[in-house]
């Protein structure tokens, strides 16, 4: 019950991933349009996007080496994630979302951060649906 084909696991790690970036990518937005707008906070975004993007592009490799050698071809669809994978969700959203409702983060580190955070972990969820996409009978097309 609940298995689905572990090619379909990439599928749903993207949808969750690109729904993720989306939604953290559009607090950033929501903060620039509050924010005094200076020129070196798009400069910042670049660099939080390229620093988080090159280690959920390495993040998404590895994740999809690890769904397409699954011995079994049907997985529970919570599969997409191992253990270690929830449990740093849990402690990125648990910690992003608790010291923004405290307050202790400033609009421009808001607007800064997550945009480029967002995008990064939306970039992510495009890198698992390609891999969806260009696998084939559980196997990877190169």
């Amino acid at each position: 019950m609940f298995k689905v084909k572990k090619r379909t696991l990439l599928l749903i790690a993207g949808i969750v991933w690109l729904i993720a970036g989306i939604n953290v990518a559009r607090l950033g937005v929501i903060s620039y349009l509050e924010i005094d707008r200076e020129w070196y906070w798009y400069p910042l975004s670049v660099l939080i996007f390229l620093l988080f993007g090159t280690m959920f592009f390495m993040m998404s490799k590895k994740h999809t080496k690890r769904i397409m050698g699954y011995s079994e071809e049907r997985q529970p669809f919570w599969r997409f994630f191992d253990l270690k994978a929830y449990i740093i969700m849990a402690v990125m959203m648990g910690g992003g979302i608790g010291l923004r409702a405290a307050g202790v983060f400033p609009n421009e580190f808001v607007a800064f951060f997550y945009t480029g955070l967002g995008c990064a972990l939306a970039l992510a969820g495009v890198l698992f649906i390609g891999d969806y996409f260009s696998s084939r009978n559980g196997q990877k097309n190169h």
